[in-house]
């Protein structure tokens, strides 16, 4: 993820690209009619099959408070602003609590500091404690079971008990409750479940923790999690995961951009530091101002992949952190280094490994597979221009070791030859539109591109579908060169669209506490990777109007034909689609179609269905086949050949 202040690709600053030219009236005259030759026995390259996929990173509360369902915000205390809006005390007429940071004790070398709760007066009808307001609320739905966790001693053995209680903001009630009967004296965990009933589905609850006498707690690592994706133990959120799946991606790059950088050297995305249980997680400041739990840790990002079944792009840290900090080649690059052929072998290691049997330690006995290792994120940034020789020391490096590991650069390099190219662009739909054939000429002999970041700059928080209509026309290129590009992915991945929750716009897929929905944008995404051959045949076209942008693949085993057609003008287009090499179209053309009468039209929280792909078909004689494409429409049109 770039800067705020600059887009790019390979680095070159294009901020002018985000000037909005929709430009209607020159679309005001009809479109002259388009001709479309496929020569579909005749293929010139194969599809890439890793060619759509996912890249994430924290930003925008996509994993804290949304794909990491931990409800209870800055369990650990150690935000910034950890003693203004997160906990806050709570006690009655004659009850009295006071709480405050203290550095001097913790269950952890990695948590070695805790909040200190201290009830001077309390009793059972007049509870005291701590209030956590969660995420934008506690989601809570009716008949469902959370469980919760907390690290946890007092000033002297048998106090208790500790009550946990669900609260509605608005009626004061408790709708689930807990309670710990006792608390020692040395640090343990403990764990609770609560369930609630017929209750309103609402963010509008809060969790409240209570004694009902005096007494001194210290607590961390308070935890509330609801029923995760597969039912894993500190796993991800089932709509979202439902939506990931959606898309159909064939890869996952981790742990991301800005993410694994830091701002600083010492903020960087520190792999060692998010494994193993929780309460050896220190937990670090994300680059986009607010604290990560670090819950969702590599090996949680690998299962991540595993239950949606992608190959894993592990990007590892290459010496460079945002604010212009970065490592020297040389002796001190070399313990980073080793930190990633440590990394390497974490996930791909056996148990007789080291780092392997560590990752077999940590709950997961058998290895992965990597399929790519991305050295860095945007080094085009920076300045100092050490990026060629810390590439050509991890590449070196990772090649000893790993001789056939696909390794991938982020900025052009001299030094060695990048196994793939890592390439972003952030641009309005316009520009897109006017660069379709930008990969058309890339030299087939250099690296390969992975374009790792792609958005059309229009929409907030989510994409709206003029950023959908070029997005659909970039992918065109984009398909059609898919021996050169072989992977892509878009970015940001995720929003919580709570006020405060973004920090980039515009973003592919939406959410609150409850509920989530796709950007048309992300519409897009998912009829790209969905359907899709394994070859790209000749083709041309001919005529048409000045916004229209096509790709077509076949499918060697079946001979069906997929053709992605874009019209971002607001006037029709007819199309004529003659196809060579093969003798008819068995059954009618079915089409699945994304059409807007306005290019700011989009899909929201609360109308998440308003532009939504519609199936239908149409009747097709012979090899010539005539069709109208609507004005603000994409199409993805799918006819069945016979020989």
């Amino acid at each position: 993820m770039p800067s705020m202040s600059l887009f790019k690709g390979f680095g070159v600053p294009l901020g002018v690209a985000l000037i909005a030219c929709q430009a209607v009236s020159a679309f005001s005259q009809p479109a002259k009619s388009a001709v479309l030759n496929i020569q579909v026995d005749k293929p010139l390259h194969s599809v890439s099959p890793m060619l759509y996929g996912m890249m994430t990173e924290e930003i925008n509360y996509s994993y804290d408070g949304g794909l990491y369902p931990e409800m209870v915000r800055n369990r650990v205390m150690r935000d910034r602003n950890w003693n203004q809006q997160d906990w806050l005390v709570l006690q009655n007429a004659s009850a009295g609590a006071n709480y405050e940071k203290d550095k001097t004790t913790g269950p952890s070398e990695a948590l070695n500091d805790s909040i200190k709760l201290t009830v001077t007066s309390a009793s059972a009808t007049e509870p005291a404690g701590l209030r956590n307001m969660g995420y934008w609320g506690y989601p809570l739905r009716p008949d469902m079971t959370y469980k919760g966790s907390m690290y946890a001693k007092a000033d002297s053995a048998g106090l208790g008990p500790l009550h946990w209680n669900l609260v509605s903001n608005r009626t004061g009630k408790s709708v689930a409750s807990a309670e710990i009967p006792s608390l020692g004296s040395d640090w343990k965990q403990y764990t609770v479940t609560l369930h609630t009933g017929k209750i309103e589905v609402s963010e509008a609850y809060h969790l409240e923790l209570t004694l009902t006498k005096p007494g001194t707690v210290w607590m961390t690592l308070v935890s509330l999690f609801p029923p995760t994706y597969k039912n894993r133990v500190n796993g991800n959120r089932i709509d979202l995961m439902e939506m990931l799946a959606g898309l159909h991606p064939a890869f996952l790059r981790f742990p991301g951009g800005n993410y694994l950088e830091g701002d600083h050297i010492s903020e960087r995305y520190e792999w060692k530091k998010t494994i193993g249980p929780m309460v050896d997680r220190p937990t670090h400041p994300s680059p986009w101002n607010y604290h990560s739990s670090d819950g969702l840790g590599l090996l949680e990002f690998m299962e991540w992949c595993e239950d949606l079944n992608m190959q894993l792009v592990l990007a590892v840290y290459g010496g460079y952190s945002m604010q212009q900090e970065h490592v020297e080649p040389g002796k001190d690059l070399e313990p980073y280094v080793l930190d990633a052929l440590d990394e390497i072998e974490y996930a791909t290691g056996d148990a007789n490994t080291k780092w392997g049997a560590q990752r077999v330690k940590d709950g997961h006995p058998a290895p992965f597979t990597v399929a790519y290792v991305e050295v860095g994120n945007e080094d085009w940034f920076d300045k100092s221009g050490s990026y060629d020789g810390r590439f050509a020391q991890f590449y070196d490096a990772i090649k000893k070791k790993y001789p056939g590991q696909q390794i991938i650069a982020t900025a052009p390099v001299k030094s060695r030859k990048p196994d793939v190219l890592d390439d972003h662009f952030y641009l309005s739909a316009e520009k897109y539109f006017d660069d379709v054939h930008h990969y058309d000429k890339f030299d087939r002999n250099g690296p390969k591109i992975f374009m790792g970041e792609y958005a059309t700059m229009e929409g907030s928080p989510t994409a709206d579908f003029g950023a959908a209509l070029g997005d659909a026309a970039w992918l065109t290129g984009v398909e059609r060169n898919s021996d050169v590009v072989v992977m892509s992915s878009y970015a940001p991945l995720l929003v919580n669209v709570h006020n405060g929750g973004m920090q980039w716009h515009p973003d592919l897929i939406g959410y609150d506490g409850l509920t989530s929905y796709g950007s048309p944008s992300y519409y897009v995404l998912s009829l790209f990777a969905g359907k899709i051959g394994d070859q790209v045949p000749e083709s041309a076209m001919t005529g048409g109007g000045p916004r229209i942008a096509y790709s077509v693949t076949t499918q060697t085993s079946t001979g069906k034909v997929y053709l992605k057609i874009v019209n971002g003008a607001p006037t029709a287009q007819e199309l004529e689609i003659d196809l060579s090499g093969v003798s008819g179209v068995t059954g009618p053309a079915k089409v699945l179609k994304l059409h807007a009468l306005s290019p700011v039209d989009t899909n929201t929280i609360t109308d998440p269905k308003h532009i939504v792909p519609v199936e239908g078909t149409f009747p097709v004689a012979g090899t010539k086949i005539k069709h109208t494409l609507g004005g603000y429409s994409f199409e993805v049109i799918e006819l069945s050949t016979k020989k």
